[in-house]
């Protein structure tokens, strides 16, 4: 069973930073695609960012110029630093990932099968 485990989340300031980390139980080249996926309470789960295993990368309007999604190779891990958060930005953030080859640009919700526990950011002052 594969397993996600994100870490990285908290409490910042409007403005502030935090960079999300997501560690796959295997190799990240096993999947087509990884991503973020935020849910804030009362809202449907939503697209922060994801990454191709070719590279490409795809984010949301609403993040972008803020956020950006990177992988480290040897590390085995996925990254989302997060910049200038806003009050809106406030979500539980899902790391998730998908094995389907045929899905580009993967940035339909039903396209991954693997998903972490979540890790909460909160942006207030």
């Amino acid at each position: 069973q594969v397993q996600l485990v994100e870490s990285g989340g908290g409490l910042v300031q409007p403005g502030g930073s935090l960079r999300l980390t997501c560690v796959p139980s295997e190799s990240i080249f096993n999947f087509a695609a990884m991503g973020w996926y935020r849910q804030a309470p009362g809202k449907q789960r939503e697209l922060a960012a994801i990454i191709t295993i070719g590279g490409s990368t795809t984010y949301t309007d609403v993040v972008k110029g803020r956020f950006t999604i990177s992988r480290d190779n040897a590390k085995n891990t996925v990254y989302l630093q997060m910049n200038s958060l806003k009050p809106e930005d406030t979500a539980v953030y899902y790391c998730a990932a998908t094995r389907s080859s045929g899905g580009y640009p993967y940035t339909s919700i039903q396209l991954y099968d693997y998903w972490g526990q979540g890790t909460q950011v909160t942006v207030s002052s």
